[in-house]
């Protein structure tokens, strides 16, 4: 059983808005942290993050916060190891996103702003092509 949550806003290739992203095993091809660490492969961030800089008087551009992926739908409640389906590609979520220095180059207060809403990493277990407008949907046990 499947729960479609939402929909994917934008794609980022090494901070580059891209029309899709190729995603394998080894995360998103062409990335620049492809092929590092498996469980950090995919970042996924959601509109909320950029709204919660907004109302705070910061203008973040998208893709400003490392993302590969920016999503409709706030997933950072969702627990590890829960499966997202988009297309064909199927995605884990692995982790938390920790905050980085490179927020601060943004903002200043942008890394204490996220500090729980930054983003969650997620791994690869089905590999393919997702474009803007992809419906997104959380993978139920079959």
């Amino acid at each position: 059983m499947k729960k479609e949550v939402g929909s994917i806003l934008s794609v980022f290739k090494s901070k580059q808005k891209a029309d899709e992203l190729l995603l394998d095993e080894s995360g998103v091809v062409g990335d620049k942290f492809y092929a590092k660490d498996i469980n950090r492969s995919v970042l996924l961030i959601s509109q909320d993050s950029y709204d919660l800089a907004k109302k705070a008087g910061i203008n973040p551009p998208s893709g400003s916060l490392g993302e590969n992926i920016l999503l409709s739908f706030n997933p950072y409640k969702l627990p590890l190891g829960t499966k997202i389906k988009i297309a064909d590609v199927v995605l884990e979520i692995s982790q938390n996103c920790t905050l980085c220095n490179s927020l601060s180059k943004v903002d200043a207060k942008l890394p204490k702003l996220l500090k729980n809403d930054r983003g969650i990493f997620a791994k690869v277990i089905n590999g393919g092509v997702i474009k803007v407008n992809d419906k997104i949907f959380l993978k139920g046990e079959n």
